[in-house]
């Protein structure tokens, strides 16, 4: 069953990355092989617009969600019990359960309604996307790095203070190292999210905001073309190659940890 699973999974995406060299206009009948659609793709200025547009509001909307999200998750782990912690939590974590809808449109109705009181945001646009996109991917980095600060040794942090260090600096020289593993995860599952969102930015986008999943809906919606292919293919790779490179960090990181310990074992 894991088997079929997994091939299930991964075939249609062989597929696709076959056909992004097809001769073709055809995505479905093979024509003889070909890269001229990855020459059209780059020359795609709308496509390219949407990559630069989406990797710029997903790079700003994870940085901003891993700022809030860590000060909220120190909020919900290191404070005792306060009036309105249990509604708090449940604000903070409610991104994860509400559907897409009617979170999009709950922000383009709050947009809406600050335009006419306010006269900000005159349009929605980029601005309006990195608000939205920052606002659910901040409940993801919060449980991420709320989870990591609950397994933390505190006593580490308290030796610090003890010797005089300031909650401050202790802070940027004991906790933030220690949580890096989270605040790195956060960061990269939030620029995930916000470059594969549709839906929020559909409801919160303007004319002159298209993010590269609207612009291949779109052209989805007319047929597919060779150059989604491509891209697709693209994507694939990038991916990837992301995510060996990130393996080969970790594998050479835990091998250098193991070092370490065998080596103090050994001292003693």
């Amino acid at each position: 069953m894991l088997v079929v699973g997994l091939v299930f999974l991964y075939l249609p995406m062989l597929v696709l990355v076959v056909y992004s060299f097809n001769a073709s206009r055809l995505v479905t009948v093979w024509a003889g092989f070909s890269t001229e659609w990855y020459g059209a793709l780059f020359r795609d200025r709308q496509i390219l617009a949407a990559v630069w547009t989406s990797l710029e509001i997903a790079f700003f909307a994870a940085s901003m969600a891993v700022c809030l999200g860590t000060v909220a998750a120190f909020v919900m782990t290191r404070f005792g019990r306060f009036r309105g912690k249990t509604a708090l939590s449940s604000m903070v974590t409610a991104p994860l359960v509400m559907p897409e809808v009617i979170t999009g449109l709950s922000l383009l109705l709050l947009f809406v309604q600050m335009a006419q009181l306010t006269g900000w945001p005159a349009d929605r646009g980029m601005a309006t996307i990195w608000i939205a996109h920052t606002t659910f991917c901040s409940a993801y980095v919060a449980v991420v790095v709320a989870a990591r600060l609950r397994e933390m040794d505190r006593s580490i942090e308290e030796a610090a203070m003890d010797l005089g260090s300031p909650p401050l600096k202790t802070f940027f020289s004991i906790t933030l190292p220690v949580i890096s593993p989270a605040l790195v995860a956060g960061w990269l599952l939030a620029f995930t999210l916000s470059l594969d969102d549709l839906v929020i930015a559909s409801f919160v986008s303007g004319p002159g905001a298209n993010t590269l999943p609207m612009v291949v809906f779109s052209s989805v919606r007319l047929g597919v073309s060779p150059k989604i292919n491509a891209l697709a293919t693209l994507i694939i790779l990038v991916v990837s190659l992301a995510t060996l490179l990130a393996w080969y960090v970790m594998r050479r990181s835990e091998k250098r940890r193991l070092a370490l310990i065998h080596r103090a074992s050994d001292d003693e």
